[in-house]
């Protein structure tokens, strides 16, 4: 009686042995798995040998009143330049007396919250467009000065963001903040992007990319929208302080950059980019895809990039 529950016991340990490393070599492989997947980037779609399998999507077909709708009254969205420049967020712009160059060009974009005063030797001072993401509304709406007050030729704000966001249907507080900004300055001109037109973008980001925005758990960025749309308006852009693609991707590793020259201690620009490209867990912008775009598109529309060139 004795010996038969010894041997059961040991048995039994013997089976809980087994169980535990069983356990133990489970949970390290899926850990290795995950800390793997961390290391893979977010492979950018290899444009070059693939985009035959796509249909080119001649943006300047994209022009048109029905993709914007004015907040406040009945204007159209009709601006044409034939010489632009874009002004990006980036701390590459910083030290580039740039800003008499950018000043002196027909129209001048820029994007969100990014400020002119105090850096009008790198950035220059004058605003045709600004292109706001539905997020940075309200630090745009803090410092009306800097960002509503202008006395430019033909200043304009366009809005982007999810409809549920920024719709005239929308239940929330942003659009009737929009709609009351637009009133109290009306020397400008606010426009929303459409639904529709929202939902073309998505379509434009899986055409040029050969990935579902939702499905590979993408935020398209303001860059993406803000390029698309200088492409509707202007002839010939000229971009500053635009890193290419394979910048951050440099085995000896670029210096180190603020993600934004008005933000001189927030985080690194290659870190932002590369932690957004590999990112697997919530959306995450596909700052290294994107520029992949950009950059073949610089071949179609005329597309030049200053500080740094590419």
């Amino acid at each position: 009686m004795h010996r038969c529950t010894a041997t059961q016991q040991s048995h039994q340990s013997q089976r809980l042995l087994i169980f535990g490393t069983i356990f133990i070599l489970t949970t390290l492989l899926i850990l290795y798995s995950s800390n793997s997947g961390n290391d893979v980037i977010y492979t950018p779609f290899h444009v070059a040998t693939n985009h035959h399998a796509f249909k080119a999507t001649d943006l300047k077909k994209w022009a048109g009143k029905e993709g914007y709708v004015a907040v406040h009254g009945n204007k159209t969205m009709t601006l044409h330049c034939h010489d632009c420049a874009l002004v990006t967020s980036s701390s590459h712009v910083l030290g580039t007396q740039a800003g008499a160059e950018i000043d002196h060009t027909e129209c001048v974009i820029r994007m969100n919250d990014a400020p002119t005063q105090g850096y009008e030797a790198d950035v220059g001072n004058r605003t045709s467009v600004r292109v706001v993401a539905h997020s940075s509304v309200f630090r745009v709406v803090r410092r009306p000065n800097e960002f509503l007050n202008r006395t430019d030729s033909t200043p304009m704000i366009i809005f982007w963001g999810p409809p549920t966001k920024i719709g005239k249907d929308a239940k929330g507080t942003l659009y009737r903040l929009i709609q009351r900004v637009s009133m109290t300055y009306s020397n400008l001109s606010y426009f929303t992007i459409t639904p529709n037109k929202m939902r073309k973008f998505d379509s434009l980001f899986q055409r040029e990319t050969g990935r579902d925005r939702q499905k590979s758990q993408s935020w398209l960025s303001t860059g993406w929208f803000t390029m698309v749309i200088a492409i509707e308006m202007c002839d010939n852009i000229k971009v500053y302080g635009m890193v290419p693609p394979n910048h951050c991707g440099k085995k000896q590793g670029p210096k180190k950059m603020p993600y934004h020259y008005y933000k001189p201690r927030g985080p690194d620009e290659c870190v932002t980019y590369l932690q957004n490209e590999k990112g697997r867990r919530g959306n995450h912008h596909r700052f290294i895809t994107e520029k992949q775009v950009f950059a073949r598109w610089a071949k179609q529309y005329n597309i030049t990039f200053a500080h740094p060139t590419w």
